[in-house]
């Protein structure tokens, strides 16, 4: 997936908020638009109705300011064919992933004798990550915000994707992973969003003592019944020595009560497993 691509899909998920933070406003009524213009095929990365403004909102994201056709040239093309469709007026706004070499000039405008057009640029690196880290729909765009620590930021980025539900972690981790590609070494992002840091919370190991302590539960409790129905009522102390078996015993356990006719099969069964 391309860097613009995952943008694109970010920025149609969640169009309220990619407009209130590139316009500096909360928005609401944010309708995402078609955005295959007319003419000859071309599509634009972010189209999306303002319904309390009446306006367009076009965003454009780049990782490098060299295009062909140059950019100044595909914003005002992009505007000309928004315009002939929408008949509104359009905000645009060009949102740079990465800075350029030392001393490129960043354009905002087209102008070519009579005709002028002007858009915004917003540059992610100068952007305050604070936004980004605290809210879900940007956070996988926080590791390219403005910090004068990269690691300690991407440090961040990772305990916030952490502290998500896990049906969102794991979509938010994969798309701040790629994004932050763009900026770190693959190392150390995939050592600091590696499977294990979880792993080595203490949360974590609760969690997964719970649900190691559920499965022997039910596993228990699936072999009592088994067993009661190959040889009959337990009597209390077979019980409380099943109690005793930790998950491995169980299950070999369970595989032996398939050849038990009666209880003294399974008082033979104890005697060689201790």
């Amino acid at each position: 997936m391309s860097f613009d691509n995952l943008c694109k899909l970010l920025s149609e998920k969640h169009p309220a908020t990619f407009a209130s933070w590139v316009l500096g406003t909360p928005q609401t009524g944010v309708t995402v638009l078609k955005t295959e213009l007319s003419i000859e095929p071309i599509r634009a990365d972010y189209v999306t109705f303002l319904q309390l403004q009446e306006r367009i909102l076009h965003l454009e994201f780049q990782t490098k300011l060299e295009s062909t056709p140059p950019l100044p040239l595909r914003m005002l093309d992009y505007w000309v064919r928004l315009y002939r469709l929408y008949r509104l007026p359009i905000t645009q706004v060009v949102v740079l992933l990465l800075p350029p070499t030392p001393g490129t000039v960043i354009e905002t405008v087209f102008n070519v004798e009579t005709t002028r057009h002007e858009y915004r640029v917003i540059c992610l690196w100068e952007e305050n990550p604070e936004l980004f880290l605290n809210n879900q729909a940007l956070l996988p765009l926080a590791p390219l915000t403005a910090t004068t620590q990269p690691q300690a930021l991407l440090q961040q980025v990772v305990e916030r994707v952490n502290q998500l539900e896990q049906r969102e972690r794991l979509e938010i981790s994969a798309y701040t992973q790629i994004l932050a590609g763009l900026k770190y070494e693959k190392d150390l992002i995939r050592n600091l969003f590696r499977e294990g840091m979880m792993r080595e919370s203490v949360i974590y190991q609760e969690i997964l003592a719970e649900g190691e302590q559920r499965g022997e539960q039910r596993e228990r409790s699936l072999i009592v019944r088994q067993l009661t129905r190959r040889v009959g009522e337990l009597p209390q102390e077979m019980r409380e020595r099943i109690e005793t078996l930790d998950l491995e015993q169980l299950e070999n356990l369970g595989e032996a009560l398939l050849d038990f006719q009666a209880i003294a099969d399974l008082e033979t069964w104890f005697n060689t497993s201790e």
